[in-house]
């Protein structure tokens, strides 16, 4: 199904000069992981801190700011010859870490909707493990959506800018947190469906 993630070549190619400027000045992927999961909590912080309408203009921000870091990490791990056991640990926890960071202080916020939130992060991780799990079972990191981790950023990076900016969305919140995680399940079926299917299809009938 398409999603956000589909869009990731490109950004990847617009990043590429930043990220061989990065391995030659000695920046590693972890180093790039382990800043992109300390944004995501001094910024959860501060939304917890804060819970101001006007707080959630940095959503936006720092979910395109982990967005093109986690672009870089990759690329530094699989083009710059860092790839490590450690990182791939590192990589997996830092992503669920810096959700529930970012995510979870929304539900001190009105109009989000505590439980919805606390919901959407649950299964945002769940999602994330069934993606890990295809490789448990012999076939691929699944990244299949409709609501993976770039379509969570922009769902909520939208939300967070349209508050800060205090437009009058109060009565599409919940409704669109719901649509969240209504399609997180689908999200969730999609990755174990497709990640089964890539087994069988290696199967000699």
């Amino acid at each position: 199904m398409p999603s956000v993630y589909d869009l990731k070549p490109r950004f990847q190619s617009l990043l590429r000069p930043l990220t061989n400027s990065l391995s030659r000045a000695g920046i590693s992927a972890n180093d790039v992981t382990l800043f992109a999961l300390a944004l995501s909590l001094l910024s959860g912080g501060a939304i917890l801190y804060s819970r101001s309408f006007r707080i959630l203009l940095i959503l936006p921000l720092v979910l395109f700011v982990r967005m093109a870091l986690n672009a870089i990490d990759g690329m530094l791990a699989r083009e710059h010859n860092q790839k490590t056991p450690l990182g791939a640990i590192l990589n997996e926890l830092g992503d669920v870490l810096s959700d529930a960071a970012l995510y979870l202080p929304l539900a001190t916020i009105l109009p989000f909707d505590p439980v919805l939130v606390v919901l959407i992060v649950l299964l945002a991780i769940i999602s994330e493990m069934t993606g890990v799990l295809g490789i448990q079972i012999g076939a691929s990191r699944r990244y299949d959506g409709p609501m993976g981790k770039s379509d969570r950023a922009f769902v909520f990076g939208t939300l967070g800018l349209l508050l800060g900016l205090q437009l009058p969305i109060f009565p599409i919140v919940r409704p669109v947190l719901w649509i969240v995680l209504t399609l997180l399940l689908l999200t969730i079926f999609n990755r174990s469906r497709n990640a089964l299917r890539e087994i069988r299809g290696r199967i000699p009938s």
